[in-house]
């Protein structure tokens, strides 16, 4: 769970109106675990390399199912308290569930920071419980990769997620950001001291140390014994652990100087808005040739926000049939679906449509256009704050 903006990553489905996406650094860790586990489960069950690969592909797919519920528990917390929530993204270290803005108090933040690992944590109990039951009241240890003769196949997957989410769990856990233990302790020390800022600032540096710890235990492993993957992949993991800290802090810096401010403080609010049922040739002149705008935002007769309509859209119209089409026709709803002005300004910094557009309409709750917020009057909300920053004692 994080407030980032996209990772480029590559659509796999919508679930509950949230974007599920796969950085492509995932499919490496699918192939290796697919691969550790065919050679693993090769010669155990009946039917040979094929069942063995299989199963292999059937356990992968269940582990990152599980990375997927884990996010999803705290997309749905988030939205449900109103915190927008971009996509779900997996990556080479698991999953991301990219929020568009931070919570709005400690106690979200922590209702948060909780969900993700308690659907781990069910979801570890209920496999291990039905591998139980599976096995006859066998041990989950002999189901466990190797798995030991007379283990089913259906046995060997719930034991292997069970095992895995369990560790997911421990792992999360620890209290250092961007963990979600971490998120914890950043939850509880600004409910203490009430600033979110050093909240944010004294949990990455938690982070930070246990990043360096994980790097350090990764070295040794690496240097002292012959288990070449599992120190490599603590190393990783706490190299990452220690830039994802240090990219944090210098995130909750940016926030910061954006606290109290919402959208409608730096928009334009005379925004150029084409109305609906312009006809195209008089779009051409009057707005884009006049205006030399790469798109504009098309209202209802009652300001309504309808989309946007863009230059080249215009352009691909035969000349000739331009008097006889209106701007309708090319709207846009899907591009731009608009930001609310209430909305907190460090909504945009991890906005896609700011990163795309080079700018976002602001409407009301009603749906009607109120303003533009540009990609300038952000980095002037910016450097504004930051000037603040400076000048201020202490």
């Amino acid at each position: 769970m994080d407030v980032v903006p996209s990772t480029r990553s590559i659509k796999l489905v919508s679930l509950f109106g949230i974007r599920i996406g796969v950085h492509p650094s995932w499919f490496v860790v699918l192939f290796l675990i697919i691969w550790l586990l065919s050679g693993t489960y090769r010669g155990v069950f009946a039917g040979g390399e094929t069942v063995a690969f299989a199963v292999a592909v059937a356990t992968a797919f269940s582990f990152f199912a599980s990375v997927i519920l884990h996010e999803l528990g705290h997309a749905l917390v988030a939205m449900r308290n109103g915190v927008g929530i971009a996509g779900i993204d997996l990556w080479l270290f698991g999953g991301i569930a990219r929020m568009r803005r931070e919570s709005p108090s400690a106690g979200v933040d922590l209702r948060v920071a909780l969900a993700g690992p308690l659907v781990t944590l069910a979801i570890a109990v209920t496999c291990g419980v039905t591998a139980w039951l599976v096995g006859g009241g066998r041990g989950l240890a002999s189901a466990l990769p190797p798995p030991r003769p007379g283990v089913g196949p259906v046995e060997a997957v719930l034991a292997y997620v069970a095992l895995i989410n369990v560790l997911l769990f421990v792992l999360n856990m620890i209290p250092g950001f961007p963990l979600d233990g971490g998120r914890v302790v950043r939850a509880l020390a600004w409910a203490r001291t009430g600033d979110r800022t050093s909240a944010t600032r004294f949990a990455s540096r938690l982070g930070r140390g246990f990043g360096l710890g994980f790097v350090g235990i990764g070295l040794a492993v690496l240097i002292g014994t012959s288990a070449f993957v599992f120190g490599l992949w603590v190393l990783l993991i706490g190299m990452f652990l220690t830039a994802a800290a240090r990219a944090t802090e210098a995130q909750s810096r940016f926030t910061s100087r954006l606290q109290g401010l919402r959208v409608g403080d730096v928009m334009d609010a005379e925004p150029v808005a084409v109305p609906a049922g312009t006809s195209l040739d008089r779009l051409l002149d009057e707005f884009f040739l006049r205006y030399r705008f790469a798109w504009f935002p098309v209202v209802d007769a009652g300001g309504r926000f309808l989309g946007l309509v863009r230059r080249e859209k215009v352009e691909e119209v035969p000349e000739d049939a331009r008097s006889e089409s209106d701007v309708q026709e090319l709207i846009s709803a899907e591009e731009a679906s608009g930001v609310k002005v209430d909305e907190p300004l460090e909504t945009l910094l991890g906005s896609e449509e700011m990163r795309r557009l080079g700018a976002v309409v602001a409407v009301d709750a009603e749906g009607v256009l109120r303003g533009v917020v540009t990609l300038n009057a952000l980095r002037q909300a910016l450097r504004s704050g930051q000037d603040q920053d400076a000048v201020t004692p202490g």
